[in-house]
């Protein structure tokens, strides 16, 4: 049997907020033929950055979290606002939130953060050479701590559950799996 697209037969934008838009969508199963109401997230696309310094540490920050009501830790990411590209936003939410920049970045792809009901992308970019500029500038809703920890320290992070951020580790086996690229060799040495 073939996966096909369920053809949507109306969308009805149903309540939204600045951030987030909620529709809700009449579809018709292929297969059955049957109509279903699916209700879909709308959000922005968002992007997250993994900045390496030139020590070959990668710059990460402790937040709070009110929907986990827990401090996380997480590489530096936002949202790509409207008339930005991808590039742009990383490159902003990277020295906003970090007061970091770097000479080079680099789009390792992108992710779907939850294709069953949101319908936007997450964009990871690698910063290489990443360097102390200015005082990070958070948006009134976060309150960081800008901490950098080598690239050996992660995964054993990630395997005792100090990083828990679903999209933050899809980021960084991204991030580990273009280091292991033979062509990468000149450009990070790990």
């Amino acid at each position: 049997m073939n996966v096909r697209a369920w053809p949507i037969l109306g969308s009805e934008r149903l309540k939204g907020s600045s951030l987030f838009g909620f529709r809700r969508d009449r579809v018709v199963s292929p297969r059955t033929g049957k109509e279903h109401d699916v209700y879909v997230l709308e959000a922005p696309d968002w992007v997250n950055v993994i900045a390496v310094t030139a020590k070959r540490h990668v710059v990460f920050v402790r937040q709070w979290r009110h929907g986990v009501r827990e401090e996380t830790l997480e590489i530096p990411g936002g949202v790509v606002e409207k008339g930005d590209s991808p590039e742009t936003a990383a490159r902003r939410e990277l020295l906003e939130e970090t007061g970091y920049t770097a000479e080079l970045f680099l789009c390792l792809g992108f992710t779907f953060p939850n294709p069953a009901i949101q319908d936007n992308r997450c964009y990871t970019f690698v910063a290489l050479n990443a360097a102390p500029h200015k005082d990070p500038q958070p948006d009134a809703m976060e309150d960081i701590e800008v901490v950098t920890y080598a690239i050996s320290e992660i995964p054993g992070f990630v395997e005792q559950g100090k990083i828990s951020h679903a999209l933050i580790i899809a980021a960084l086996w991204k991030f580990f799996l273009w280091t292991r690229d033979p062509g990468v060799s000149g450009v990070l040495s790990l």
